[in-house]
């Protein structure tokens, strides 16, 4: 039975805690020498790469070398930035090849991520990619072998592990201020409906825009103007929106709890309401189960925007307190008892405010990966952990593919089950991409 009272160390902490206010910045880093510099090579500078590289061009021991991407207005936007010329490049393995790049950073579809990360890490190069990790279990795992087998220093985009808030609550959570988590939930919710992101005929592509170097390792097929530069989000194959968003939430909810990976996982849902090109879901569920007894919860909304929580986009279900978590802070709200049960309170209410602002957490975040490039510490998202939380995501979507609740072993990286699943797990490459 849980205990209705919470020992000293934990008491005082969250006296401390409660109504507090934290800063948006976080302590000031260190001066690096002007020999310390790390050049810095970007493959992918759309609208993500281009949020990336304002903020690293905001670290005084960034040079940034060279620019990739297969469209070339994008080209010319991140040129914009700079105050001097660059090489740029329409196929990443020439700045790959560069000796003067000492990172990479991966802002490309998610389709991309796999061949580029294990490219570069063979190379020699630290990596930055974005979520996403992958677009395929086997991708990821490929991906990380890659950073271990060359030693390398490899970033994922979760830049929420880099919060100055989330610390705070896993520390009270260890504590088991919260008492046995039981449900975690978080949504995507946007109202798409009628006309989502519209329908559109196969036509020639623009001039300046290389589309089969952006297909990749994908099938070949016509050009859409709602596939590229941006709408391939709700299109299964080169991304999805239960991995956009869902690795977010679901990574912030397995390091909470202490989660290395689901034991079973099932989905529900389709498009029943948005009319458009899609080919993901506007409305979908999924439940995890874990091994140690609890259940995590992601819906996918697209035709619905009402808010799904009390607040916040996490919420932690305990049996002594429920935690609302947003990026304005956290809050505690305390259990009473139920039915049986006695029914006073079980914890102190908490209320933590932070400006946690996604670029300031980006900021840190980069910030952290560029100080193991020097350590060569892993970094706070290392590769291990975004393939474990993309994973998630992954197995959501065969989990409705093929209208089945999935038994999972982490350790084989196997379904159990489902024979016909597994082959779910990658897919085979347009020729002449190969995986290492």
């Amino acid at each position: 039975m849980q205990s209705n009272n919470i020992d000293r160390r934990t008491f005082n902490r969250v006296s401390a805690m409660t109504a507090m206010t934290l800063g948006a910045t976080g302590t000031a880093n260190a001066a690096v020498s002007a020999n310390d510099r790390i050049g810095v090579g970007f493959v992918g500078t759309g609208t993500r790469g281009i949020q990336l590289l304002k903020i690293f061009l905001q670290k005084p021991d960034v040079d940034v070398v060279a620019f990739c991407d297969v469209y070339q207005p994008n080209l010319e936007r991140a040129q914009k930035l700079l105050n001097r010329p660059v090489e740029t490049y329409g196929d990443f393995r020439k700045l790959i090849d560069r000796q003067d790049i000492d990172a990479v950073v991966i802002a490309t579809p998610d389709h991309w991520h796999a061949l580029q990360e294990t490219a570069a890490c063979d190379a020699g190069k630290d990596v930055y990619v974005e979520k996403p990790l992958s677009t395929t279990v086997h991708e990821g795992r490929k991906m990380v072998d890659a950073a271990r087998r060359n030693n390398r220093v490899v970033q994922v985009g979760t830049h929420r592990r880099s919060s100055e808030l989330y610390p705070q609550l896993a520390e009270l959570i260890a504590d088991d201020y919260l008492g046995k988590i039981t449900v975690s939930r978080a949504y995507r919710l946007s109202n798409m409906y009628p006309g989502g992101m519209g329908k559109a005929y196969p036509s020639s592509p623009p001039a300046d825009l290389d589309w089969d170097m952006w297909l990749g390792p994908r099938p070949l097929r016509e050009y859409q103007d709602n596939i590229a530069p941006y709408k391939f989000r709700w299109w299964q194959q080169y991304s999805s929106q239960m991995a956009n968003w869902g690795v977010h939430f679901l990574d912030v909810i397995r390091w909470l709890t202490n989660e290395k990976a689901p034991a079973s996982v099932c989905a529900m849902g389709g498009q029943f309401a948005v009319d458009d090109d899609r080919t993901v879901p506007d409305t979908m569920e999924v439940t995890f189960q874990f091994a140690s007894g609890r259940l995590a919860i992601f819906g996918q909304y697209e035709a619905n925007g009402a808010a799904a929580l009390k607040q916040g986009e996490i919420e932690l279900r305990g049996t002594q307190g429920t935690a609302y978590i947003g990026g304005k802070g956290f809050e505690i709200l305390p259990e009473r008892g139920g039915q049986f049960q006695d029914r006073g309170t079980r914890a102190k209410a908490i209320s933590v405010t932070a400006d946690e602002r996604n670029l300031a957490m980006t900021g840190r975040h980069v910030r952290n990966f560029l100080d193991c490039i020097k350590s060569r510490k892993r970094p706070i998202a290392d590769v291990e952990v975004g393939h474990r939380s993309t994973s998630m995501s992954l197995l959501a979507n065969i989990s409705l593919a093929v209208q089945a609740r999935l038994d999972w072993d982490a350790e084989r990286e196997q379904i159990t089950n489902h024979e016909l699943a597994n082959n779910l797990l990658h897919y085979e490459y347009r020729k002449p991409w190969k995986l290492g």
